[in-house]
């Protein structure tokens, strides 16, 4: 659906505004879009059969013990600042895609759903990493046919785990299409300065603050409605580019010193 292009695309051009014309390495747009969709952290999912060193995108903002995406965030963050200071530019563009790419779904609600844990129950207990070839990946396992066929219910059909998950990110992709940011969202008290000492601690607050809206929740009792679909437009997607680009402008700005 092109949606982390898409707002790759809008907090460049924030990320161009925070740095008012002032010199810099940082990579040109189309080296980062390079580096989503097929050459992506979603296309490992397509290209490994056996579930293997994929990226896991998915935090709980409240469990401070759930650090797993923390460390990735900060790892490419790292990266970012490095490649740029080497003004090695497709290194760059790949880590500001990868670390954008991230960060977007660790903000997104479906990825504040403990998705992991309920596909392994669904599987009777296969960890997502244990996961072999196309089987484990479309059909659910159980004790029996019948308990099969619920396992499955509840992954595919309707507010089942997949379906719900896939149908609220179609929606936000669908909401995102037509979005512009010509004014700076970034600015005011917007403007917290990140960079490689507070990136984890500012993400998780971040995620916090998204979680404050029950967007997943509404989404799962009552769908797609008028009032949620108003609120993720203006509430949910500034806030993701808004990141992303401070993510950047953070890493560019550390880069020089």
């Amino acid at each position: 659906m092109g949606a982390h292009q898409k707002i790759d695309r809008l907090a460049a051009k924030q990320l161009k505004k925070l740095l008012n014309d002032r010199p810099n390495n940082f990579p040109r747009t189309n080296y980062v879009i390079l580096f989503e969709g097929n050459n992506g952290p979603d296309a490992i999912k397509r290209k490994s059969p056996f579930a293997k060193d994929e990226p896991w995108h998915f935090i709980q903002p409240d469990d401070d013990t759930d650090i797993e995406l923390l460390a990735i965030i900060k790892y490419h963050y790292d990266q970012l600042v490095l490649s740029i200071r080497a003004n090695d530019e497709v290194r760059a563009g790949f880590e500001a895609a990868w670390l954008a790419h991230a960060m977007v779904d660790g903000l997104t609600p479906a990825h504040h759903f403990p998705y992991g844990d309920k596909v392994s129950e669904l599987l009777g207990g296969i960890r997502m990493d244990e996961r072999e070839g196309v089987k484990d990946r479309i059909l659910m396992s159980g004790a029996s046919v019948s308990k099969m066929l619920v396992n499955n219910w509840r992954f595919w059909g309707p507010k089942g785990v997949f379906t719900t998950h896939a149908a609220f990110e179609l929606g936000i992709a669908t909401i995102l299409k037509p979005i512009q940011y010509p004014q700076n969202i970034c600015d005011g008290h917007h403007m917290a300065y990140v960079d490689s000492s507070n990136i984890r601690q500012w993400y998780r607050q971040t995620a916090k603050s998204v979680n404050e809206y029950d967007f997943y929740d509404r989404f799962y009792k009552d769908g797609w409605t008028r009032s949620l679909a108003s609120d993720v437009r203006k509430q949910l997607i500034p806030v993701l580019v808004r990141a992303v680009a401070l993510a950047w402008y953070g890493a560019a700005i550390e880069a020089e010193s």
